[in-house]
């Protein structure tokens, strides 16, 4: 009993040192941030087209019902690696006309990503080639309330959502102990005819557990699906946009 329970014991102890000898050879980082966000472009849904879309931060703050921002890099000592991206919205809005109909509109959004990296050392920095999938979708609804008309409820709910192929390079380069300067810049497409972002800005080093990222960024997208002028046409065309500011975790 006691030389099965000693056996036990042992592999333990190794499986304990074999665990951190495997998590010494990777880097992880998480990251939650917010995004001053704004949106430019045009839109169209079914028979309307080409609606020019101009939303600022304060616009999407004033109907933000809820928001969720995260990213998450794991790096091993061979160069390989992977990153995670999610950025999800909840709008919504109403208004009342002189007439006495409502209308509601409400938008939810999520945009994730999932890359494969390869990072390279530089003498003062490093080197990041990257390759995956980014994911767009959305829903969007409609709603019309005409108070003169015996049907009086003018409903449309539509889910598009397309996945894009995306290739890029990220540069990291030390300026001294504490500041990083970045640059990063990807594009693709697939189901979405284009698709690009762009982002840079600098990091600091708060601790060796925390960093303080601080970037502007930009993503690029053009969407079309079926044809224009039937029902079911979609159509997005935009540049989202914005200060980006995060809190990273380094473990």
């Amino acid at each position: 009993m006691n030389i099965t329970a000693n056996k036990v014991l042992a592999w333990c102890v190794l499986s304990s040192f074999s665990f951190y000898s495997v998590a010494d050879d990777w880097r992880f980082q998480l990251e939650p941030y917010v995004m001053v966000t704004n949106i430019e472009g045009n839109a169209s849904l079914g028979r309307v087209n080409g609606v020019g879309v101009d939303v600022d931060f304060d616009t999407i703050l004033n109907n933000l019902d809820s928001a969720a921002m995260v990213h998450f890099e794991a790096h091993h000592d061979s160069g390989w690696g992977l990153a995670l991206d999610y950025g999800y919205m909840d709008l919504s809005a109403k208004k009342t006309n002189s007439n006495g109909s409502i209308a509601s509109v409400g938008i939810r959004q999520g945009v994730l990503e999932g890359l494969g990296i390869y990072r390279t050392q530089l003498s003062n920095g490093t080197l990041d080639y990257f390759a995956g999938v980014r994911w767009w979708g959305n829903d969007i609804s409609t709603d019309i309330s005409l108070s003169q008309l015996p049907i009086n409820d003018l409903e449309r709910d539509v889910k598009p959502d397309w996945l894009d192929a995306v290739f890029g390079i990220r540069w990291l380069a030390n300026i001294n102990e504490q500041w990083t300067f970045l640059a990063q810049a990807d594009i693709g497409g697939y189901e979405a005819n284009f698709t690009s972002s762009m982002q840079t800005g600098v990091q600091y080093e708060i601790s060796e557990l925390m960093t303080l990222d601080m970037k502007y960024k930009a993503t690029w997208v053009d969407y079309d699906e079926w044809h224009q002028g039937q029902v079911d046409y979609f159509q997005y065309d935009t540049v989202t946009h914005g200060l980006v500011i995060g809190l990273m975790f380094k473990f």
